[in-house]
């Protein structure tokens, strides 16, 4: 086990900008947010944007290529991009200047290409796994590589046929990730070394684009993921195996975080219609975690990987190719409406309001009920390449917003 005093010593001098509480007094800005679950908790937001939407500070337009958002330091920003076929690591200020651009090696080239992971950020150190599945651990104050491990090599795994896109989990001194091997399936990290510490066989099953969740359920700390054709429940102290529930997508595809309330799990994924376990479903855990049972599944809401926002007992999200944006209700399964203002895409929560990056390149400002969707304001992006799917992240009071080769960053508090 780590020395956090002694850490906390080593990596002083530097804090994060979204925070989870985490190693006593060291901090982790990470993907959607403190809990994964899209919330940001930023207060003194503009509760309207200007008709051409809120002031961009500052951009950037030569990250090559990628779809992973942005991770948070207390004086500076991290991000990754493809140029050529190599990955870059860029640290900025918060003004925007370029601090270092470090290359790290072969990214994800073949389809939809560029970079796929947003960085995990503890103290000074810098997380990320490559779409050729290497796990990467820098500096964040030098730009120094610390330590990398290949884990599809080193867990008998193979690459997935859009390449890994999972954002790296850590929790104190571990690093969870899911090389997706048939005997070491998921897998814990030591944070600082990078030396394993468990391998589960979890459900045998390749990777699925899924960042994981970890969750502490009546005592018991549970991590929960999606491989190709299951939601899997592994024991993150040891790697036990609890459960493995069926969930399906005809390409494999789990891409959205799980969501965990109340000893509920809900999981999202677009239409399969070769079987009757796609869509959205709520799982029921039992008092000590280790087993599971489904509480409803809804086959219409099929959301592939924008997201989703629980709030006061209802989920907001978009289903996936449709101009559909949807409030389920989170006991029953029951829609409560369905509105199609525009495109789908992605969604996060601030300050009262929701934020919504559509796959047209729209971003709106929302505010959703189980009454109404009603779009206050949006603007088209205006800057970078390709596919609008990178999830925007919010802190104090600034918006970043990545698409492709460009990190545009808005001025949205009041």
């Amino acid at each position: 086990m780590v020395n956090f005093m002694k850490l906390n010593v080593i990596l002083s001098g530097m804090g994060i900008g979204i925070i989870l509480a985490c190693s006593n007094t060291i901090e982790t800005s990470q993907w959607r947010g403190p809990d994964r679950d899209g919330k940001y908790p930023a207060e003194k937001l503009l509760m309207e944007w200007p008709e051409n939407g809120p002031e961009l500070l500052w951009s950037f337009e030569e990250l090559g290529e990628g779809h992973g958002s942005v991770g948070m330091g207390r004086d500076r920003i991290y991000v990754c991009g493809m140029i050529d076929t190599i990955g870059h690591l860029f640290a900025f200020d918060l003004a925007g200047n370029l601090l270092w651009q470090q290359p790290y090696g072969l990214e994800w080239y073949q389809n939809y290409t560029g970079v796929r992971s947003t960085p995990t950020v503890v103290g000074e150190m810098v997380y990320f796994e490559s779409g050729q599945g290497v796990v990467y651990c820098f500096d964040g104050k030098s730009g120094d590589l610390i330590w990398s491990v290949d884990i599809l090599d080193k867990f008998g795994a193979q690459n997935i046929q859009w390449g890994m896109a999972e954002s790296l989990l850590i929790e104190d001194d571990i690093l969870y990730c899911t090389p997706g091997g048939k005997e070491h399936n998921i897998v814990a990290l030591n944070r600082i070394t990078g030396e394993t510490i468990w391998t589960s066989r979890g459900s045998g099953q390749p990777a699925a684009y899924c960042s994981p969740l970890r969750i502490n359920h009546n005592g018991t700390q549970l991590i929960v993921t999606m491989t190709s054709e299951a939601i899997v429940g592994v024991d993150a102290k040891t790697g036990e195996t609890y459960w493995v529930q069926e969930q399906r997508q005809r390409n494999y595809i789990h891409a959205n975080t799980p969501v965990y309330h109340d000893g509920k799990i809900l999981c999202s994924s677009s239409s399969d219609n070769r079987s009757d376990f796609d869509g959205t479903v709520l799982l029921q855990l039992s008092e000590d975690g280790k087993q599971v049972s489904v509480i409803w599944r809804n086959r219409k809401i099929t959301n592939l990987m924008g997201g989703v926002i629980l709030k006061d007992g209802y989920v907001y999200g978009s289903n996936y190719r449709s101009s559909d944006w949807y409030c389920l209700n989170w006991d029953t399964g029951e829609a409560e409406y369905i509105s199609s203002p525009f495109q789908n895409g992605v969604i996060v929560y601030a300050d009262g309001l929701f934020y919504c990056y559509s796959e047209g390149g729209e971003m709106a400002l929302v505010d959703a009920s189980p009454h109404e969707f009603r779009i206050i304001n949006k603007f088209p992006i205006p800057l970078g390449t390709k596919e609008h799917w990178a999830h925007p992240a919010i802190h104090d009071g600034r918006m970043y917003i990545r698409h492709g080769n460009a990190l545009m960053v808005y001025n949205i508090g009041r």
